[in-house]
């Protein structure tokens, strides 16, 4: 079982910046792409951001240029750097982890509110 802890949520005006951590509780980074999704009140998860195995990354067209996602293996963390955030970047973001092929498994973080807000 692979837990995902995420933080670094809060409130920040337009045009701040944040930066999330997603914790993983074993070293899993080798074997799982990592991901960030978000959901905003009344609308459904929708994909943020993707880190694969190997370290090439994919965005959604509405953060691209603004967020950048990256790893750490040695402290089993996945970042989201969020700048130049816009109200509608308002949202819950989730990590989440994920295993390919035969034995395909993923998991989820509880979430970690950003609130942009002036």
């Amino acid at each position: 079982q692979v837990q995902l802890v995420e933080s670094g949520g809060g409130l920040v005006q337009p045009g701040g910046s944040l930066r999330l951590s997603c914790a993983a509780s074993t070293s899993i980074f080798s074997t799982y792409h990592m991901g960030w999704y978000r959901q905003a009140p009344g609308k459904q998860r929708e994909f943020v951001a993707r880190i694969y195995i190997g370290g090439s990354t994919n965005y959604a067209d509405s953060v691209k240029g603004r967020f950048t996602i990256s790893k750490d293996n040695a402290k089993n963390t996945v970042y989201l750097q969020m700048n130049s955030l816009k109200p509608e970047d308002t949202a819950v973001y989730y990590c989440h982890a994920v295993r390919t092929g035969t034995y395909g498994m993923d998991y989820w973080g509880k979430g970690t509110l950003v609130t942009i807000s002036s």
